[in-house]
């Protein structure tokens, strides 16, 4: 017992880390050349990234920040050239439709009456004058906002007499054009989530209307007149109040069972756009395709290409560093093109 504790153990222990230590400055300094690539030779292959036309389904939305503010008030108008000679309403009284706002009178001039009397004395009569009158009544129910008329004053046919403002409430904000192309068919109503305010509801009679060509924007808005703007009507039960801030999401359509692919893998992204299909032998094909639905993720294909072909995933980029103008063009220091035989390119 001795001997295997004074001799052998030690000896035991030293032969194993002697092995351990012999393995590690292997491992460091004497690598298996076998399972080494050679530098110069490379070791990974890139290809681009392919997907399949898949069938899928598309729903699309468009979700619009908006806000809330009150119809604008609608004009009673003067159908008659003359004078004011009754004003019906204050500002702040409440109208129906069709209620007097003011009454208006053009005098019209009677021709002289001419009598002979038994003496041949001539005697010329100027009858007193007659009137036309007109009364401008309310456009719409709602509260009188605005008189602008005066008893006396004279107005001209469709001068303002005075405003009636409605008691009914829209949202409305700005639509990107991008986001219009996800509206195949022109909605009729929207969600409406009003923050703050009444949950959601829906909101009827949507339009979208843009600005005439050349309309400068309105100095007090930040809009640019080119832009489109969606407004609908709150409904009459729903309570809201100007200035709330509102989220709109309006349903532009949906499809299932139709060809799709990411929208990375097009170019374009609405009615047309271009894909590159992959062959068997690897070589890409550029071609046509007609495109539908788009959720921003995926986009419908309604023809060009068949379920199952392969495609780029991602819309080949055009080589920046390629200069232009064919293979005997040089690109110079400064970013110009020199071609052999035609001169400068600039």
């Amino acid at each position: 017992m001795g001997v295997w504790r004074k001799w052998i153990l030690p000896i035991l222990r030293l032969l194993i880390f002697t092995a351990i230590a012999v393995a590690l400055v292997k491992m460091a300094f004497f690598p298996d050349v076998s399972s080494t690539a050679h530098p110069s030779q490379p070791t990974g292959m890139i290809s681009d990234p392919i997907t399949q036309v898949e069938l899928g389904s598309i729903a699309t939305t468009v979700v619009i920040d908006a806000s809330v503010s009150a119809d604008p008030a609608v004009d009673g108008r003067a159908t008659l050239a003359g004078e004011v000679y009754e004003v019906s309403v204050k500002e702040g009284a409440v109208v129906k439709t069709g209620d007097t706002l003011a009454r208006i009178r053009r005098e019209v001039v009677q021709e002289p009456v001419t009598k002979t009397g038994a003496d041949g004395n001539v005697t010329i009569t100027q009858p007193r004058p007659s009137f036309t009158t007109a009364v401008v009544t309310a456009p719409i129910g709602g509260t009188v906002s605005d008189v602008s008329a005066l008893i006396g004053q004279i107005v001209a046919i469709g001068d303002v007499v005075a405003k009636v403002a409605p008691t009914t409430f829209s949202v409305s904000g700005p639509i990107k054009p991008e986001d219009q192309y996800k509206l195949v068919e022109q909605p009729q109503d929207a969600q409406v989530e009003a923050v703050g305010g009444p949950g959601t509801f829906t909101c009827t009679g949507l339009t979208i209307a843009s600005a005439a060509a050349g309309a400068e924007a309105p100095a007090d808005g930040p809009s640019a007149p080119s832009g489109a703007t969606v407004r609908c009507a709150v409904p009459a039960d729903v309570r809201v109040f100007a200035g709330l801030t509102a989220k709109l999401t309006i349903a532009g359509g949906s499809a299932e069972s139709i060809l799709t692919l990411p929208i990375t893998a097009v170019k374009g992204n609405s009615a047309a756009g271009t894909v590159w299909v992959v062959a068997r032998d690897g070589a890409h094909e550029e071609r046509a395709v007609t495109l539908g639905l788009n959720d921003g993720a995926r986009v419908q294909i309604v023809d060009g290409v068949a379920e199952g072909d392969e495609v780029l995933q991602f819309v080949p980029a055009d080589d920046p560093t390629d200069p232009a103008g064919g293979e005997n063009c040089i690109e110079q220091p400064d970013g110009s093109v020199f071609c052999d035989g035609e001169g400068f390119v600039g």
